[in-house]
Formats: structure tokens, sequence, C-alpha cells
């Protein structure tokens, strides 16, 4: 029995590792490209599309997210998680083989497809697979994968341009996926429970085909084609239709992929706003400031990722105490409003970045935008969820970190076409002033930054101060939009905050798309509050007290885990020690304290089974009862009695959460 316990946690242990490399990945992709795209367009050409090596993944896994997640709902989360893994390592493998800028972008949608499996099913299948206050402790490992992923995105991609080449930003992902493939392959077993969904395909598509026309016209206006051209007049029109199909999808469909109503909500819309923005300045900030360090400034690589530092620093460090103190205080209005004005004057003196910026100068900028940033990202989450009724918990919170992902995708693609059209009239400004030689090929540098090099110092000075002045643009433009974020933070409702919603997890907090039911979404946000009680011995002492029964901790524990033990309540005396993570003679006197009161039975030889009695059963379901009013408590304001999935979420939760391994330190204590 104990080595079959021991052989349940290994199991346990090597899925959740396995999980939480495939929530790296997905989660790296968006971040390790930023630093290997000036070498990409050396090798490749396309200065124009640099923007869509980022934003094709951002897309395709923003537009699958949802799809991802009600299908593993619908048939199993562990054949979905492996097709997801198996597509996201086909275009992996792919996106280093790529032949060109065109090749390697399509690649990279796919790719992205399959980083929103990653991404949406991963959570999933630790709700399957751990119980709810050990759930806790792997959603703060699962938030620190976010926070790793954002500060070594930019230094791996530059040390593999460095080191290897390029390509290895991807083909890394293969052996690391390899892993994860094998090991949920072997050892994840399938959950029965599943599901029913009418999802909304019409709705899914329609949305992602209308922000694919507004990035694409945003691309190409103004340098691929004309402003005034059908092509890019054709796709602001497609998004307009596309858009409007939308609405008409959202009206009909049961279950919509975001349901209209809830822009009837300020806190909705207003944070949705906001996530928008953070979106945009994050990634298209990213983007581009590695264009900056290594053309303008002509730094490695790996430099440039390393210069990148201040700002994640920033943004990691501000989001975990903005976080931490709302939820200390309850209070959250005041940090959008001091994150988008740092925001805002962050990006404002982004725009003095130039040939030559100090390092200690450029570092105080980027450190500042990560803080303004990290003060935003902690609080979008909370808020809509405080204001949302329990049918919309699920739908708004996907909702306002699908608005973060497609500002994201949109900043990037905006931020490309400013710097895009600034540097070609840039480099025409150059030829009309005599600063470059007659018949200096301007396209060739605009599409190949290597080749600055090769020109004459003078030649190369001015070269590279068109590219500067290119990308001070770009914050020149970016700093009204977050501008307009600042002012609406202003008129954000403050709202006492439930207890169930004081906490956002890491995860959502650095932009990761979600994809979860009401009922997946409170679940999460209880077992987050579930976790927080870590002092185990104080809670079943409490719980004893309440169910008015004298039994110390370790009793308590030990006879809510037999009585949870299948149907007739038993289980081997060592497997309950294995459980406990101690040894039979260490937990004697807590089982004594039950046998002495009549609420357990030995039997067989030397006591080898636990076996609960009639009053024992009774005890333990008046503390189980006990748990449950505290959990309707947590949650009243969702009014679990008008929704009966969530009485049962409450009810098994009661169960669960007594009686877990985790609690097991009532022993050691």
């Amino acid at each position: 029995m104990a080595r079959e316990a021991g052989a349940r946690g290994r199991g346990i242990g090597l899925i959740l590792t396995a999980l939480l490399l495939g929530m790296l990945l997905g989660a790296l992709d968006q971040t390790i490209v930023s630093t290997a795209l000036p070498t990409i367009v050396s090798d490749f050409g396309g200065l124009n599309h640099l923007s869509w090596v980022v934003t094709a993944y951002m897309l395709a896994s923003t537009a699958s997210t949802p799809l991802w997640g009600k299908l593993g709902d619908q048939y199993g989360r562990k054949p979905l998680y492996i097709a997801a893994i198996v597509i996201f390592l086909i275009g992996s493998a792919l996106c280093g083989l790529s032949w060109n800028m065109f090749s390697l972008i399509c690649f990279r949608a796919l790719q992205g497809l399959g980083g929103g499996g990653l991404m949406a099913l991963g959570m999933g299948i630790i709700a399957d697979v751990v119980s709810p206050r050990e759930r806790g402790r792997y959603q703060g490992y699962f938030g620190g994968v976010f926070g790793v992923a954002s500060v070594a995105g930019p230094l791996l991609g530059g040390f593999f341009v460095d080191t290897l080449s390029w390509r290895w930003v991807f083909y890394v992902n293969l052996p690391i996926g390899a892993v994860a493939l094998a090991v949920i392959v072997t050892v994840l077993r399938g959950k029965e429970e599943q599901t029913r969904h009418r999802i909304d395909y019409a709705g899914t598509f329609a949305l992602a085909g209308a922000a694919v026309c507004l990035v694409l016209g945003t691309t190409w206006g103004g340098t691929e084609y004309p402003w005034g051209s059908p092509v890019v007049i054709g796709l602001f029109a497609g998004a307009v239709l596309l858009l409007g199909a939308w609405w008409l999808a959202e009206r009909r469909a049961a279950e919509p992929v975001l349901p209209l109503h809830l822009f009837g909500s300020s806190v909705f819309s207003i944070c949705g706003l906001i996530a928008f923005v953070i979106g945009f300045a994050m990634f298209g900030a990213l983007t581009y400031l590695a264009v900056y360090f290594q053309v303008v400034e002509g730094v490695s690589p790996t430099l440039s990722g390393l210069s990148l530092l201040p700002m994640m620093a920033g943004t990691l460090t501000m989001s975990t105490l903005s976080g931490h103190l709302i939820t200390r205080t309850g209070k959250y209005k005041i940090w959008p409003i001091l994150g988008t004005g740092a925001t805002t004057l962050a990006l404002a003196l982004c725009t003095r970045l130039g040939v030559g910026t100090g390092v200690l100068e450029r570092s105080l900028y980027l450190l500042l935008l990560g803080a303004g940033l990290g003060c935003v990202m902690q609080v979008l989450i909370v808020a809509v969820q405080n204001t949302s009724p329990y049918r919309d918990l699920g739908a708004a919170t996907s909702g306002n970190t699908f608005f973060r992902s497609i500002g994201g995708s949109f900043g990037v693609a905006a931020f490309g076409a400013v710097f895009s059209n600034r540097l070609a009239s840039g480099m025409a400004d150059l030829v009309r002033e005599g600063r470059l030689p007659a018949g200096t090929n301007t396209a060739a540098l605009q599409e190949n930054s290597s080749l600055i090099r090769r020109l004459p110092p003078e030649t190369a000075q001015a070269v590279l101060e068109a590219y500067a002045q290119a990308i001070q643009t770009i914050f020149v433009y970016a700093t009204p939009v977050a501008a307009v974020a600042f002012v609406a933070s202003w008129f954000l409702r403050e709202v006492p905050l439930r207890t169930a919603t004081r906490d956002a997890g890491m995860g959502e907090s650095m932009g990761a798309p979600t994809a979860r039911t009401s009922k997946a979404e409170l679940e999460l946000a209880l077992a987050r509050l579930l976790y927080r009680d870590r002092d185990a011995r104080a809670l079943y002492s409490r719980l004893a007290a309440h169910a008015g029964a004298d039994l110390p901790a370790g009793s308590v524990w030990a006879l809510c885990r037999i009585a949870s033990e299948g149907p007739d309540g038993s289980i081997g005396a060592a497997e309950l020690a294995a459980r406990a993570h101690t040894t039979r003679e260490r937990g004697r006197p807590c089982i004594d304290a039950l046998v002495d009161r009549g609420l357990v039975e030995r039997e067989g030889a030397d006591g080898a089974r636990l076996v609960v009695t009639g009053a024992g059963r009774d005890l333990a379901e008046r503390i189980f009862r006990i748990r449950r009013l505290a959990l309707d408590h947590l949650v009243a304001d969702w009014q679990p009695e008008l929704h009966p999935e969530l009485a049962t979420l409450l009810e098994r939760l009661s169960r669960e959460s007594l009686g877990a391994d985790s609690d097991s330190r009532v022993f050691s204590e």
C-alpha cells in the first residue's frame, strides 16, 4: 500500500513536471523570439514583416484558446493536450527549417495554434490530478513559470543566436516537448467526466478574422500598399463586416465566446480597454526595443536580452507587490491609475532613446515602464472577477485576457507599421540632404540592418540615427495610447472585494489567454484561498472545536481521510502513514485517540486496516458540513443556492480539501 501511494505521488509529480514544461514552452515562445528578430531579418530580409513573426503566434494562440478549452472539457483533456504538444513541436521544427520570412510566419501561426492548447489545457489537467489544497501550491508554480519565461525568454533568445543559430530558438522546444509528451502519454490517465458544450465556432472565427484583418491592414498600410489602396481599404472593410458577423453570432450562440452583455458592465469595458493598452505597450515595446539595442546600440543579441532585464524586473516586482497589497487591503483602484500613469511617462521618456543613450538612463526608463505594466497586470483580473455574476465569471476572465493578447498582437503590428514608415521617410531625408552617397540602396539598408556596419563611419552614423528616430517615433505614437488608458483608469469603479477574488494568479497577470468555465474559474480562486490557509494544525483544531469533538488535529485529519476512502471508509494503516508522510509509530497516538472514542476500528493482524465506525462517519460528516458552510460564506455573493453546479462544486471541495496529503504536516508540527 505504501509503495502504491508513493508510486501515485511520483506519477503526479511526473505529470506536473510535464505540464510545467508544456506551460514553459508556450510562455517562452511569446518572448524568446524578440532578441532573435534582428538576426532573422538579416538572414531573410523583410523588415516590414518582422512584426508578424510575433503577431502570427499571438493571434493563433489567442484565437484557439477558447476552442481548446471547450473541446478539452467535452472530449477529455489528455488526447487534446497530446495533440497540442504535437502541433506545437511540428510548428517549432518547421520554424527552425523555414527558408524565408513568409514560411516562418506561417509556421509561427501553426506553433501558436499548439501553444493555445498548452495554455488552455494545462491548468485543467492539474484540477484533474491533485486535490484542491495541493492545487493552490501548483498554481503558484505555474505562475512562477510565466515570471521565469518573461525574464528568461529574451536572454535565451539572445544566447542561442550568439552561440548557435537563431533557428535554435525553435529547435530547443523539441527535446523539452518530447519529454513532456512522453510523460503525458505514459503516465496521465484520461478523466472520464466530460462536459458537453455548444461551441461558438462562428463567433470564434469571426472575431479572429476581424483581428487578422485589422492587424494586416495596420501592417501593410503605408508600407506594402498605400493607405488608400483597395487592399488596405478592403482589409478594414472586411474587419468591419466580420465584427458585424461576430455580433450577430454572439446574439444567437448558446455559449458565446465573448458575450455581448458583458460590455454593459463599465468595469469590464474599462478593464478591457486598459488590458488592450497594456498588451499593446508590453509586447510592442519588447519587440522593437530589441531592434534598438542590436541595431542602434550595436550590442550582441545576448546583451540585448540583458538590457531588457530592467523592464522585466520592474514588471515582476510590481505585479507581485501590487497583488500582495490588494489582497491585504481590499483596495485596487489606485493601482491601474499609478500603473497607466507610470507607463505613459515611461513611453514618453523612451522617445529620448537615441544613438549613444547611456546605460543607466535607458535602464531607468525601462524599469519605470516595467513597473507601470506590473502595477496594472494583477488588478485587471481581480476587478473583472469581483464584479461579475457567477454565470459570467469564466467569460469575463477570458475576455479580459483576450483583450490583452489582442492588444499585444495589435501593438507589435502597429509599432511595426510606424517603424517601417518612419524609417523609409528617414532614409529618403538622408538621400535628399546628401548624407547618403548617390546610388545607395536604401531599400536594402531597411531590409537588412547588418549592411549598416559595412558603410563608411559617417554614413553608418547617419543611418543609425534614422533607425533611432524611427524607434523614437514608435514611442511618440504609443504615449497618447497609454494616456487614454490612464484617463480611463480614473473611471474604474472601486467595488468592495469579495474574499474569493482578492488574488489573481501570476499566469493570468502575465498575459496568458484563458478559456475556463465559471465553475473552473471559481474552483481556481477557492484553491488559492485554501492553499493560503497553510496552518493545518490550526485548521483541524478549529474544525474539531466547531464539531464539538475533543480530538487533536492529527486525529481529525486521519478521520477525514479514512471516511473519504471508498464506500466502506477503510484504508490500510501503512498507506495512511505513507499519505501522512510519517511512520505508523509516530501517527499511532492520533489513531489511538480515534479508536478509544469508538470512531475508528482496527482490523486484521496488528491492526493493519483502519475502518471508520458509524459514530466516526457521523462526526466526519459533521466536519464536512462545517467546512461546506465556510466555503458557502466565501462565495455567498454568487448565490450557490441558485446554481446547482456551484453547490455541487462546494460539496465536492468541502470533502476533497480535508484529509489531503498536503495537510499531513499536522503530524510533524
